[in-house]
C-alpha cells in the first residue's frame, strides 16, 4: 500500500509541476502577448477545464502524501512535499482564484468596465510561487522516492 501511495504522490506533485510549468513557460507570455480584450477572452476559455480538475490533483496528491509520510516509507521528504502542496493550494485559492473571477465576470471582452485594471501582472507573481512550490514539492517527493 505505501508503494501505491508513492506513486501516486509522485504522480500528482509531477503533474501538477508540469501543469504550472507548462503554463509559466509557454501559457503565461502568450497572454501577456494579447491585447486586453482577447486576454480576457482567453483566459475565460483556458479555466474551465482547469478549475475543476487542479485541485482534486493538488489535494489528492497531499493526501497522498501526508499517507506516504505517516507510513514511514516517504518520511521527511513526503510530509514536506505535502505542507509544500498545501501552499500551492493556498496560493491557489486565495490569490489566483479570486483573480480568475473577476475576470471570468467579464460579460463583454470587448467592452472592459472603466475601473477594469490589467490583472496579469499579480496573476503571474503568485503563479511563479505556486510553481515553485510545486516544482520543489516533486522534487522532495523524488527524494523520498528514492530513499524509500
Amino acid at each position: 500500500m505505501t508503494t501505491v501511495l508513492g506513486v501516486l504522490a509522485l504522480l500528482g506533485s509531477g503533474v501538477t509541476a508540469g501543469v504550472l510549468f507548462a503554463v509559466a513557460l509557454s501559457v503565461l507570455p502568450a497572454l501577456f502577448a494579447m491585447p486586453a480584450s482577447t486576454y480576457v477572452y482567453a483566459h475565460q476559455l483556458l479555466g474551465r477545464n482547469w478549475d475543476p480538475t487542479m485541485p482534486v490533483i493538488v489535494l489528492g496528491s497531499t493526501l497522498a502524501d501526508i499517507l506516504w509520510a505517516v507510513s514511514g516509507d516517504g518520511g521527511v521528504p513526503a510530509a514536506a512535499a505535502a505542507v509544500l502542496l498545501l501552499g500551492v493550494s493556498a496560493v491557489s485559492h486565495l490569490c489566483n482564484v479570486p483573480i480568475n473571477r473577476r475576470v471570468k465576470a467579464v460579460t463583454d471582452p470587448e467592452r472592459l468596465p472603466a475601473d477594469w485594471t490589467d490583472p496579469r501582472p499579480l496573476w503571474r507573481r503568485w503563479h511563479l510561487l505556486r510553481c515553485a512550490l510545486a516544482v520543489v514539492a516533486l522534487a522532495l517527493n523524488s527524494v523520498a522516492a528514492l530513499h524509500g
